[in-house]
């Protein structure tokens, strides 16, 4: 079964996993505003914390809108669901979060961002939000820094490193300069390539591997995040020592994973949205970060590539993948 046909494609409303059953009474309605392909690791979570909260069965409704990396066709469809007065927008990447801010005030609103949402305008305070949004940071991007760090752990000659980014991210600029410093401040070169679709990918490999980079950071970017599988596989054609933001990268090969646990969060904003469905307010949710960062590695990569981990590494690891 193919993506499409799995979660209903761009643009077609869709009730997933709830289709085929003629609704009897009126039913809450779910705006999902995505960025990337569809993603059965995101909607799982979330739909997973709306049977938390009491929303089981076939009791509300989801209309899926996927934008696939082009970020200009969010606000049409964040407009798509204002016109259709949803009872709830989730909007589960910064890019998503900033096109749902910009069409309503009043629509209640879940959103899950990789930056501050105080400074992106999103909510008046973390804790008291003061207006119809509210949700989760994942503060990725400043982990950046870290993920740095534990690459020259393992390659520690390393004189310079490669960095994949999505110049249209909300933060690319910043993201770019704070990946620049930590760089600069272990001694090391970097050499960027962006990445703005999966066209990309494999000239940018070639790129890296023409410079000679000795190691790679992969932007933490829900775009970036939907190709996982093909980036895990060229860094290994390429044997390039890379480090991803989610465990899930390293669970498919990826050598090095420092993150947060998506799947928790999400899940933790579907419970969110159940209880806006049953009538709380957004302003009373405070919103919510990373309670805990996981390091995932997976040795068996770190042998295929001829690098020995440190013992102290492996001692502070989370999860390690043999």
């Amino acid at each position: 079964m193919n993506r499409r046909s799995f979660l209903g494609g761009i643009g077609v409303a869709t009730a997933w996993p709830y289709t085929g059953q003629a609704q009897q009474q009126a039913k809450p309605v779910i705006g999902w505003l995505g960025s990337t392909i569809p993603l059965a690791e995101h909607t799982g979570p979330f739909l997973e914390g709306l049977r938390d909260a009491g929303f089981v069965d076939n009791n509300f409704t989801i209309h899926y809108r996927w934008a696939e990396g082009h970020y200009d066709r969010l606000p049409a469809f964040a407009a798509e669901f204002v016109q259709q007065r949803v009872d709830l927008i989730a909007a589960i990447t910064t890019v998503s979060a900033v096109a749902a801010r910009d069409a309503t005030n009043s629509i209640p609103t879940v959103f899950l961002v990789g930056a501050d949402p105080v400074a992106m305008k999103l909510v008046a305070g973390m804790n008291r939000p003061g207006g119809n949004r509210t949700g989760a940071t994942l503060i990725t991007h400043v982990l950046d820094a870290k993920r740095i760090e534990l690459l020259r752990e393992l390659v520690p000659a390393a004189k310079s490193i490669g960095v994949i980014l999505n110049p249209n991210s909300a933060s690319a600029q910043s993201n770019q300069a704070d990946v620049q410093n930590a760089a600069h401040s272990l001694d090391l070169q970097t050499v960027i390539v962006n990445v703005a679709g999966s066209g990309d990918l494999e000239p940018a490999f070639a790129e890296l591997s023409a410079k000679r980079v000795d190691a790679l950071l992969v932007g933490a970017d829900s775009l970036l995040h939907s190709f996982n599988r093909s980036i895990v596989e060229l860094a290994e054609r390429y044997r390039i020592p890379a480090a991803y933001e989610w465990r899930e990268h390293a669970q498919i090969g990826g050598l090095i994973s420092y993150g947060t646990n998506i799947a928790a969060i999400i899940r933790q904003l579907g419970g969110y949205g159940g209880r806006i469905l049953k009538g709380a307010k957004p302003n009373d949710l405070p919103v919510v970060g990373p309670t805990k960062y996981e390091l995932t590695v997976n040795l068996k990569t770190a042998k295929a590539l001829g690098l020995t981990v440190p013992p102290t590494l492996l001692a502070r690891a989370d999860e390690v993948i043999e």
